[in-house]
C-alpha cells in the first residue's frame, strides 16, 4: 500500500464507518495498485456486498467520455472546436443563437438553455413529473425539454452548468458517425482502455455485479433510484464503471492511447476560471494550488449516485471513489489528500 499502510488502513476505515460509505476506493501509485477497498452493499434485499470490481453509476463522472469522443472527431478532421452547432447537427433550435461553437458547448459557455438547471432546481426527482424517465431511452427524447427555449446568455460570456449542452455534443457524434452514442464510446473509448466492466446500462437491465443505486430517507427506509434517474445513461451522465476500469480510463487518456497529444492538452486545458483555483477544461474539472495543477478531476451526482475520480499529475496517483448512495466520495478523497497526497 504505503508507508505507514496499517494506520492509514485503520483511519480509512474509520471514515468509511463515519460516513457509513457504500461504494469502492481504488488508488493507483506508478501503475501499481495501492489501495483496494469496498463496503456496503450492492443489492441490499440480497444483502450483496461491492466488491472491488463491482460496477457503479457514475452520473455526470462521464461527461469526460464525451469531450474525448468529441477530440477524436477533430482529429479526423470531421469537426473542430470552433465548429458552430449549426454546421455540426441538422437540428432546429429556433431560439439559440447562431454563433454557439463546440467549444462552447464543452467548456459549459455556450449560454443555451438546459433540461435540469442545477443553479434553479434541487431535486433531480423532479424533472420526471412531465416527462417519464422511462421514456428517455435516447438522445433525442431530451430534446422536447429544452430545444425551443430561450438562451441563457451570449455565448462564451460565462461559465454555467450544463448538462443539455452535453446532449447537444452526443447527438453530434452519432450524426457525424452514424452510430450510437453509447456504441461509438464502448468501440472508441472502452474497448481501448481495456474497460471491460464498463458500459451504459438500462436500469430494467442491469448485468451481474453491477450496484443499484439507494435513496436514503430521513425515516430511516430506503428505496432503490430505478425511478429518479433516467433508464439509460448517454453523453451527459449515466455511464457504469468499476473502480479499475476508471483508473485504466486516466491511463489511457494520459498516454495517448485515445487522442494524440495536443488534442489532449487541449482537453487538459483550463480554459475558463469557475471559482478561485478552480478551472473547466473539455468536460473535465481542474484544480490548482499555487499556480500548479494539483488534480484534474470529474465527479457525478443523482439520486441514489455519488462519484469522485482524479489523477494528480505531480504524484503519479490516480484515484476514483463511485457509491451507491448519494454522498459518500468526496470526504474520503478529502481525507486521502490530506494524508496522503498534499505535501
Amino acid at each position: 500500500m504505503v508507508k505507514n499502510d496499517i494506520l492509514i488502513e485503520s483511519k480509512i476505515k474509520r471514515v468509511i464507518e463515519d460516513e457509513a460509505f457504500s461504494g469502492t476506493i481504488h488508488m493507483k501509485r506508478d501503475e501499481e495498485d495501492a489501495i483496494l477497498m469496498a463496503a456496503g452493499y450492492a443489492n441490499r434485499a440480497e444483502e450483496l456486498m461491492n466488491k472491488v470490481d463491482t460496477r457503479f453509476g457514475i452520473a455526470s463522472g462521464c461527461k469526460l467520455f464525451t469531450a474525448v469522443a468529441i477530440g477524436q472527431l477533430v482529429e479526423e478532421d470531421v469537426i473542430s472546436f470552433e465548429s458552430r452547432l449549426t454546421d455540426c447537427l441538422d437540428i432546429e433550435f429556433p431560439n439559440f443563437t447562431p454563433n454557439v461553437t463546440v467549444h462552447h458547448l464543452l467548456t459549459h459557455s455556450a449560454g443555451i438553455p438546459d433540461y435540469f438547471d442545477e443553479a434553479e432546481m434541487d431535486d433531480f426527482e423532479d424533472l420526471w413529473k412531465q416527462q417519464p424517465m422511462y421514456l428517455l431511452r435516447d438522445l433525442k427524447d431530451f430534446l422536447p425539454m429544452f430545444q425551443d427555449k430561450n438562451m441563457m446568455f451570449n455565448p462564451g460570456e460565462k461559465f454555467h452548468y450544463n448538462n443539455a449542452g452535453f446532449i447537444l455534443l452526443g447527438l453530434i457524434i452519432e450524426q457525424k458517425t452514424q452510430l450510437r452514442f453509447i456504441d461509438y464510446v464502448k468501440r472508441n473509448i472502452f474497448k481501448r482502455c481495456k474497460m471491460y466492466d464498463s458500459g451504459y446500462f438500462s436500469l430494467d437491465q442491469l448485468p451481474e455485479n453491477t450496484a443499484s443505486g439507494y435513496i436514503d430517507e430521513e425515516d430511516g427506509t430506503w428505496r432503490t433510484n430505478t425511478y429518479s434517474i433516467p433508464i439509460i445513461g448517454g453523453a451527459d451522465g449515466g455511464a457504469y464503471v468499476s473502480g479499475p476500469d476508471m483508473n485504466r480510463f486516466w491511463e489511457g487518456l494520459l498516454s495517448n492511447k485515445l487522442l494524440k497529444e495536443p488534442t489532449k492538452d487541449r482537453l487538459l486545458k483550463p480554459h475558463i476560471q469557475v471559482k478561485q483555483d478552480v478551472y473547466y477544461g473539455y468536460g473535465i474539472w481542474i484544480n490548482k494550488r499555487a499556480e500548479e495543477i494539483f488534480k484534474y478531476h470529474v465527479m457525478g451526482y443523482d439520486p441514489g449516485v455519488s462519484f469522485h475520480s482524479a489523477v494528480y499529475p505531480n504524484s503519479g496517483i490516480s484515484l476514483t471513489i463511485p457509491s451507491n448512495k448519494s454522498n459518500g466520495p468526496f470526504k474520503i478523497m478529502k481525507f486521502l489528500e490530506d494524508e496522503l497526497i498534499i505535501k
